[in-house]
């Protein structure tokens, strides 16, 4: 896997300001969580996460609602929303973010290969980014990786 230099900065900024991140993965599939925790004082800073790569995960553990799965899919805003929201709220962290989409190569819930959506959730904010990639299953998911922790950074960064 080739290294995220953005993850040392999300890590060093999170340790400096004294919070605390929570993932919940689908399309990432622990990706972002390795990522984070292969750095020194991780452990100072990551709380945990849920891998939720099925929506009968994402309903269980992370309050997905059935009726969103159904009527936007598993990628889509409002389910990137609730996945980030209910892990910050289940690992009582500071920061929750998520990671939905289809990696490919073939097309899934009615989307392309590198349609994706990364949401974050703080006490006072909550926002989805909306990605299109391209590449191949592996390119793809490390562009999600590097984009989840640029926007960390955006919300750590004054």
């Amino acid at each position: 896997m080739k290294r995220q230099p953005i993850a040392k900065s999300v890590v060093k900024l999170l340790d400096k300001k004294g919070l605390t991140v929570a993932v919940a993965e689908s399309v990432t599939a622990g990706g972002l969580a390795a990522e984070i925790t292969r750095l020194a004082g991780s452990s100072n800073v990551f709380v945990g996460g849920v891998i939720a790569y099925s929506d009968q995960v994402k309903i269980s553990e992370l309050a997905v609602s059935k009726s969103d799965l159904k009527k936007h899919t598993a990628v889509s805003e409002v389910v990137a929303l609730t996945m980030a929201q209910q892990v910050r709220l289940k690992f009582n962290a500071d920061i929750g973010i998520s990671t939905t989409g289809v990696a490919g190569p073939k097309p899934a819930y009615g989307q392309k290969a590198g349609s994706a959506w990364i949401g974050v959730a703080t006490k006072k904010e909550c926002f989805a980014v909306a990605l299109n990639l391209s590449g191949d299953r592996d390119l793809i998911r490390h562009a999600i990786i590097a984009s989840a922790l640029a926007a960390i950074e955006r919300i750590l960064k004054p």
